[in-house]
Order: C-alpha cells, then structure tokens, then sequence
C-alpha cells in the first residue's frame, strides 16, 4: 500500500477549547458563573473559573512549529493554529495532514472533567453536561464523518456519571474519557469495585469504550524537583502502565467479559514485555494473591479488553503480532508536541513499510479497529475513495 492509499483515523487528539462554548448550552441562570477565557496584559489567553487560572495553551498547541520553538510556547489563542479550537478550521488542517477521523479529548476541564467539581452539584453536573452537548452538536456534529464524539464523565459521583453515558450513547457516543488513577486524584481507585459499579455497568451495556489518558491524573513519572524536563518526557509512557496492570488485575476485567478500555497516547513497543511479565507474575503468584481469569492467561485477557495505540512507535510495529494487530490503533496527537502534523502519513508509512506490514493490517490499524471498537462509521458520510490521504489533500 502507498501512502496515499492509507485512510487515516486517530484516536487520540486535542481541543483547546473556544470561548464561546457554554454560550449556547449552559442554562442562563448559571452563564454568569462559568468558566470563562481572559485575555490578559500580557497577551496570553488563561481559562479562569472560581481561584482556579488553567494556561491555555503552551506545548499542547504546537502544531505545525518547528522543534526549535518549542520552548518557546505559544500563550494566546492568536499565536497558535486557529484549527486548535475553531472546527472548520480544523477540518483544513486534518484535510492538509491525510488524516479522515479524529477523537478528541478535552484540555482546560481536565481529561476526567475534575475541574467541575464544585460543591454545588447541580451546576456542577450542568457545566459536564454543557460541555458534552457543545462537544457533540457543535464540534462533532458539524462534521460527523471526521470526529468520533466522546463523553466527559461525571467523575465525583458514578451513578449521574452512568446516565451521562447513557444519555450521549443513545446519541451515538460510544467512548468517555477518564483519568487513569482514580485514587491520585482522591477518589476511590478502580479497586473499590460498589464505588464505581453504576460507571461499569453503564459502560458495558452502550458498548462504551474507557478512555484512560496519560497524564490525566496529574501524577507523572518523575524522579526528582532537579531531573531535567527530559526525565518526565521519557518516562510520560509509564503512567500508562501503572494504569494497565491496575486495570487488568482489578475485578471489572473479571466481572464484565466486553468491558473495553483504551489505553491512550500510551504507545505499544512495552506491551509485548508487560504481557510476559504478567504472565509470569500469575504463574508464579496466582495461588496466594487469589487472582483467577477463568483458565485463561492474563496477556488472553488483555487482549480481550484493552486498546492501545501509537504515534510512531518502530518496537511496537515490529512486535505487533505479540501485541494483537486487532488491539492497536494510530494517533496523532494534534495538535500537541508529539504531533507530526502534516508529515504523519509520512512518518507513518515509512515505520509500517520498514516493518512490512501487509495491507490488510495496516487498515486494522489506521482505520478499522478505530471503527469498530467505537461503533463508529464515517462512509455513511463519505466514500471511502474520498478519504484516503491522497484524496483529503487533494481536497486541502
């Protein structure tokens, strides 16, 4: 397959939210009280709700930079890309990358939606739900072949968090976004199993994917105030770890056969290695931890429950039929540092050739496993010759 050939779906991008999003879906008596973009002296742009100031930008806006600058971040919404937080013009910029489809998580309310939290749970629970109506009537729904739409949880309290579910999934939602360690961030872990059981059962009965992020907990690996910005960078990869071997020894795993979790912007050249060490770790210890799959193996039944994907990951292609080329999907990452926008397809094609990939694998990952883990099918929007990246360039 050329590159030209391939047909592009992310599962793991960005928005830096406009701010004008709560204008058409946040009951009036609560607008007043929003969160709300200053522009401040100094030219940048900060979201401020409450004592709570959130940068809007920085490294998660430098698509389309080049390396040299990114030290130098962008403070204001007028010195990044407008398709950072303006749809249409992010359309133009997928268009200019090849990239079809895209799944966007949120930025300034957090990737779990903690910043919500108020003591008022009314309005609380308003501002998660104004936020997804915008998400999908506005920035999904303008564009319903590109975006896969995705739900921000109600994270302090499970049961409203499963009928938000339940209310977007009957709209065709069929992913939410979460942190990936509940307990860092002070609520109950994925252990305490009657905590979040409303969450579970909502999940698996709307066949909704858990969406849990790196980074979303705020607790990244660093091992010291002093080590250089290099040592976190290094080690973001195994946040998403942690998250998998909590995931996968917790209960859920056993007690919901199609429960399914993405493991997102985690990268895959360390799965082949965590799969035989948690095998290992069940052969040799299973008999006094109690830990009990039903006689399968523990890298089985990862297999049946976890999604993972990649930017550019040469390991992880290379060990793919280790990993299950069903459970492997492709992100780009736009418009963040990691990004390689609009040389994706590029960087993409080059690592997938090295590798040999076949062309039925390679539609496995780019695009099919995207679609079917969430429910998701944009050629009833689009045909198919009109989305490869030949095609959506053209048309750039």
């Amino acid at each position: 397959m050329n590159k030209d050939e391939m047909i592009l779906v992310s599962v793991d991008d960005h928005i830096v939210e406009p701010p004008d999003m709560f204008k058409n879906h946040l009951p009036k008596k609560y607008l007043d009280e929003a969160p709300r973009l200053v522009h401040n002296a100094d030219g940048s742009d900060t979201w401020q709700f409450r004592d709570v100031v959130i940068p809007n930008v920085a490294l998660n806006a430098v698509a389309g930079r080049p390396k040299e600058e990114y030290g130098l971040e962008p403070q204001g919404l007028d010195e990044i890309r407008p398709g950072c937080w303006q749809v249409d013009e992010r359309i133009k910029d997928m268009n200019a990358g090849g990239i079809l489809g895209s799944m966007c998580f949120p930025s300034f309310p957090g990737f779990a939606g903690r910043l919500f939290a108020t003591e008022d749970q009314e309005f609380s629970l308003a501002l998660v739900k104004a936020y997804n109506d915008w998400h999908v009537e506005e920035w999904c729904g303008a564009y319903p072949a590109r975006f896969i739409p995705m739900t921000l949880p109600v994270i302090w309290d499970p049961v409203q968090c499963a009928k938000e579910i339940r209310r977007n999934a009957e709209r065709g939602v069929h992913s939410l976004t979460f942190t990936e360690n509940p307990a860092a961030m002070g609520y109950p872990s994925f252990h305490d199993f009657d905590h979040w059981k409303p969450m579970w059962d909502a999940l698996v009965d709307t066949e909704t994917v858990l969406n849990v992020h790196i980074g979303s907990s705020g607790r990244l690996a660093i091992t010291a105030p002093d080590a250089p910005m290099d040592v976190m960078i290094t080690l973001q990869p195994m946040n998403i770890v942690q998250a998998a071997a909590d995931l996968l020894w917790s209960r859920p795993i056993k007690q919901y056969p199609t429960l399914k979790i993405a493991l997102s912007e985690g990268g895959t050249g360390w799965i082949p290695y965590f799969l035989e060490r948690v095998d290992r770790t069940y052969e040799m210890h299973s008999t006094w931890t109690g830990q009990d799959f039903g006689g399968k193996l523990p890298s089985e039944v990862f297999r049946e429950h976890f999604l993972t994907c990649f930017i550019a990951d040469p390991v992880g292609v290379a060990t793919r039929d280790k990993i299950g080329v069903d459970n492997i999907c492709w992100e780009a990452d736009y418009p963040h540092s990691d990004s390689m926008w609009p040389g994706a397809p590029e960087q993409l094609h080059e690592v997938l050739s090295a590798n040999h990939v076949p062309d039925d694998e390679i539609n496995k990952i780019t695009y099919q496993n995207a679609m079917r883990w969430y429910h998701w099918d944009p050629f009833t929007h689009i045909p198919k010759d009109q989305a490869t990246v030949g095609a959506l360039r053209k048309a750039a």
